[in-house]
């Protein structure tokens, strides 16, 4: 168990690692000037500087060095908890984060929750259900789920919950009825991705020798679903709850602009297009790490719930 601990961990610190040095290769592969757009963005124009002005800003800021010498500083200061200072703005990138990624947090846990609970529910149900056509159309709903743009979902939710019924807001970060909306649009197709692969998973379980073993000893079909069927079928969820993290956080950025709401997701947009080096790699690096926490939790759980998976990875 310790081997297979450390070795998920190590693996974790890799990925993250690879995620911060592409991004800064990237990144810096970007047809622009650094101290340009940090001039530009400060009202000053570089044109009316001296080539000694340009030279002593560029050396103030680090930027005369080399890419390679640029990435271990930056990476330095990272592990001291340093995420630089905005090209844009001039403001320090934690605190921008820090402004910014309590509301993203709020909207992605919500939205990991629907989906969690929407996913679970809907793949239950159909696999429950005895009545053949409400079955079928259950099982058709994951696909449906999945085939609608995010945009188009949100635009649909404003256009009858804030529009015409006038239930919930359709903007803004203000109260947990701004988040609702949000977070639906958010949940939807992970909530699609868990169903389908639990309906999979149920009707494969549902074949298996021991249920008919459990039908003989009486058990009803509730509580076959329950003790049996749920927990053998719910078991590659968790590998796709990890997996879905990460597309959360993505979506946020879409979700973000349609409902304009300001968080991460909003700053990464900025960021990109004002070509925000920093930030852009302050929020992938960031975002990298929450993907990789998730995974690893993951990772951990599982061999409490099937404790071969740590004798196979002692036994290699």
């Amino acid at each position: 168990m310790k081997t297979y601990i450390i070795g998920r961990i190590a693996q974790a610190l890799l990925v993250l690692w690879g995620a911060y040095t592409v991004t800064y290769a990237i990144l810096y592969l970007l047809p622009s000037d650094a101290l340009t757009i940090m001039l530009t963005a400060s009202g000053i124009d570089i044109d009316t500087l001296s080539a000694d002005q340009i030279a002593q800003a560029r050396h103030h800021y680090g930027l005369d060095r080399g890419v390679v010498e640029q990435y271990f500083h930056l990476l330095g200061n990272l592990l001291h908890g340093d995420l630089g200072t905005s090209l844009a703005t001039g403001n320090s990138v934690a605190a921008l984060l820090a402004e910014r990624l309590p509301q993203t947090l709020m909207l992605s846990g919500l939205a990991v929750t629907l989906s969690i609970l929407g996913g679970f529910s809907l793949a239950y149900v159909a696999g429950w259900l005895r009545w053949r056509p409400l079955k079928a159309a259950l099982r058709r709903l994951p696909a449906l789920g999945l085939s609608v743009p995010v945009f188009w979902t949100g635009l649909i939710l404003i256009q009858i919950f804030s529009f015409t019924l006038g239930w919930l807001p359709a903007m803004g970060n203000k109260g947990f009825a701004s988040l609702i909306l949000p977070a639906v649009t958010l949940a939807i197709p992970s909530a699609a991705i868990y169903a389908q692969v639990l309906m999979r998973g149920f009707d494969d379980v549902w074949a298996e020798p021991f249920i008919a073993t459990a039908q003989a000893k009486g058990l009803s079909r509730g509580q076959i679903q329950r003790r049996h069927v749920l927990r053998n079928a719910a078991l590659p969820i968790l590998t796709l709850i990890g997996l879905q993290v990460g597309n959360t956080v993505s979506g946020a950025v879409l979700v973000e602009t349609v409902f304009t709401r300001i968080g991460v997701g909003r700053l990464a947009q900025e960021a990109v297009l004002r070509q925000d080096i920093p930030v852009v790699l302050a929020i992938v690096t960031v975002s990298a790490a929450a993907f990789v926490i998730v995974n690893l939790i993951v990772d951990l759980l599982y061999p409490l719930l099937d404790p071969r998976i740590a004798r196979v990875g002692k036994a290699v």
